[in-house]
């Protein structure tokens, strides 16, 4: 049995090293889950680039932009039937939010993708808890001893947790998009809470259910060795944890403070171009579109002036 620490705790060892190694340094937001850009290009109506982009995932844009017009046109009607979940002939604005939201995600699957035969060890495309369990944390339960630093038992609870918050079914077994909101659960809403409770209970060392200010700044700053006083910016975040995380002034963090802390509202940059999509498409203006709206809008979608377009031909089987 081999054990494999889970990827956010390796994460964290190599956020506690940064720590240690540049105690005067700042080290503040690196808690703080901030949106991916949906495109690096400018949202505007001269070009579709940022349209592009944030419809079908940048990789994906750049192979189409390698199509003649037609090919561009034929594969965006498979991907059309597609996002067309409820199969009733239109593409609503909520299934185009969540097409553009897994778009985005591309790499995450890509990523789940790449470790998935390492703990699905029977192959039967399914990852149980035990098999997670077993890959895992093999070793440790094979010889239960702890390692100087390291509490494999409170990791295998968290993970554990977070696994049953990821297994929508709740039959214990993760399929592939359960896998990976297990993995990355800072990317899917419905694991938000769970992101919430596990910096909570990192931070809380006084176990009392809550963050206090000197938790919260422990987590950031160690001290200075030499004694060279606090610096500035941890200055500044007291500053910030008085004036903004600490809302109803009690001198501490709850859970939804916590939560407004790690996961601010952002703009919702996948509604807002859902929205947009379906602004520019609807020829009808009955708020939802149909696949031969979407084609005579193929440009603004998927199409390019491209010319060049041997190789990409030959990619995507799925096409």
């Amino acid at each position: 049995m081999k054990l494999v620490r889970p990827v956010l705790t390796v994460l964290m060892c190599c956020y506690a090293l940064c720590v240690v190694y540049a105690t005067s340094k700042p080290t503040k937001g690196s808690r703080i889950h901030h949106e991916k850009p949906l495109s690096s290009h400018e949202h505007n109506d001269e070009d579709h680039e940022y349209d592009h982009d944030a419809f079908l995932g940048e990789e994906e844009a750049k192979t189409f932009d390698q199509l003649p017009p037609d090919e561009s046109q034929r594969r965006l009607g498979i991907i059309v039937d597609r996002i067309d979940e409820d199969k009733d002939g239109f593409v609503t604005e909520a299934e185009l939010n969540e097409w553009i939201k897994k778009a985005q995600k591309k790499y995450i699957y890509d990523n789940v993708d790449r470790q998935w035969k390492d703990y699905d060890t029977n192959g039967d495309d399914i990852i149980s808890w035990d098999e997670y369990k077993n890959v895992t944390y093999g070793t440790y339960l094979e010889n239960p001893t702890e390692e100087e630093g390291y509490d494999y038992k409170k990791q295998m609870s968290r993970d554990e947790k977070r696994f049953k918050a990821a297994d929508k079914n709740a039959d214990n077994d993760a399929d592939r998009e359960e896998f990976t909101a297990f993995l990355h659960p800072e990317d899917f809403d419905h694991m938000k809470h769970t992101v919430v409770q596990e910096t909570m209970e990192e931070l809380d060392k006084n176990l009392d259910g809550f963050i206090d200010l000197e938790e919260y700044i422990g987590d950031m700053y160690k001290g200075d060795e030499e004694d060279h006083g606090e610096p500035a910016w941890v200055t500044a975040e007291r500053d910030q944890f008085n004036e903004f995380r600490d809302k109803d002034k009690d001198g501490k963090m709850d859970l939804d403070e916590t939560k407004d802390w790690i996961l601010p509202n952002n703009y919702d940059h996948a509604l807002s171009e859902a929205k947009h999509l379906v602004s520019e498409s609807d020829a009808d203006k009955d708020g939802k579109l149909t696949k031969e709206e979407i084609l005579n809008k193929f440009d603004l979608f998927v199409g390019s002036q491209a010319t060049d377009y041997g190789e990409a031909l030959n990619k995507h089987d799925e096409f």
